[in-house]
């Protein structure tokens, strides 16, 4: 029996050779390169040809919140999205000897994309990607050839009342009476209701959003490193004023996605950047502050079709 077997074994090796897959440019791909010291995580697909397009992402997320953006657009766009130091799987230094700042993150993401070879791109920006973006394009106009902004605010009008702990007191007075309040947005509970606050469908956006964020928030150093950019997300605004400066000036062709309830941001956030885009395409779409997760295809269908019709032919 024993050499029966052996033989059918054989036979069966012969004919069934070992099948090697193959990676297709529409595949999203994970890689990690060494910028300033750090190990910066990355996701990338589509051909390396095709017009490159970056997506910056938001709190208090990584660029796990892309994942199906990226397959969706990777027909079209040669795409990357990073994860900021601190997020995803890129380092965490040490928040006790790295100062974490949206200035250094900015930096750092600049650096990234130069090492990735993407000297011009579409910018996709959400939350923190617009912070982080609108300094790389403040400094590099050149490098900008779209814009895509998705429920990330540059205006005074911007903020909901999720904000009065920050602007009422941690801005004002950091200390850890008014940092405790806000150290409440990093449990899981809150995480899950950012996604799922204002979603149009809850049953598409996955467990796996809030609980992958919840994880790497139990990192060490981690609350710290989101509390001393909660208190230094108040330089951003002192900023608005130049960011909205560059808009008007450079009038960047510019589609916007706006989720109507978003649990940090007004529907007048979104609203205002016609002030100094009045020629910006605007989608209010009926979601919260991570709308990609239940309208995918509209946002990537209508992203394309922005695109061919406005940017394309423009190059």
């Amino acid at each position: 029996m024993t050499c029966v077997l052996a033989g059918n074994v054989s036979a069966a090796e012969t004919k069934s050779p070992v099948h090697t897959p193959a990676v297709t440019a529409k595949q999203v791909t994970f890689g990690t390169i060494k910028v300033d010291d750090l190990n910066i995580a990355y996701r990338e697909a589509g051909d390396p040809n095709a017009p490159k397009l970056v997506l910056l992402h938001g709190f208090p997320s990584s660029s796990h919140q892309y994942r199906n953006l990226i397959q969706a657009l990777s027909g079209r766009f040669h795409v990357i999205a990073p994860d900021y130091q601190g997020f995803g799987n890129s380092d965490v230094p040490d928040p006790a000897t790295y100062a974490y700042t949206f200035d250094g993150i900015s930096e750092t993401m600049e650096k990234f994309l130069a090492a990735k070879g993407f000297d011009h791109f579409g910018l996709f920006v959400q939350d923190y990607g617009g912070p982080v973006g609108f300094r790389i394009v403040g400094r590099h106009p050149e490098l900008l050839d779209w814009l895509i902004i998705q429920n990330s605010n540059a205006y005074e009008e911007g903020f909901t009342p999720a904000w009065d702990g920050f602007r009422g007191a941690l801005w004002k007075n950091r200390s850890p009476e008014t940092e405790k309040p806000l150290a409440a947005f990093l449990t899981r509970d809150a995480i899950k209701s950012i996604y799922l606050h204002g979603a149009t469908h809850p049953e598409l956006i996955s467990p796996d959003n809030w609980e992958s964020d919840y994880g790497f928030m139990q990192r060490p150093g981690a609350v710290r490193l989101n509390l001393d950019l909660f208190y230094d997300y108040r330089k951003n605004v002192e900023l608005y004023p130049v960011w909205q400066k560059f808009l008007r000036e450079r009038h960047p062709k510019t589609i916007i996605f706006w989720g109507q309830d978003d649990v940090f941001f007004t529907p007048q956030g979104g609203e205002a950047f016609k002030k100094d885009l009045p020629n910006a395409e605007i989608h209010r779409l009926a979601g919260g502050h991570f709308a990609v997760e239940d309208n995918l295809d509209y946002i990537a269908s209508n992203m394309i079709r922005f695109y061919n019709a406005n940017v394309a032919k423009k190059r």
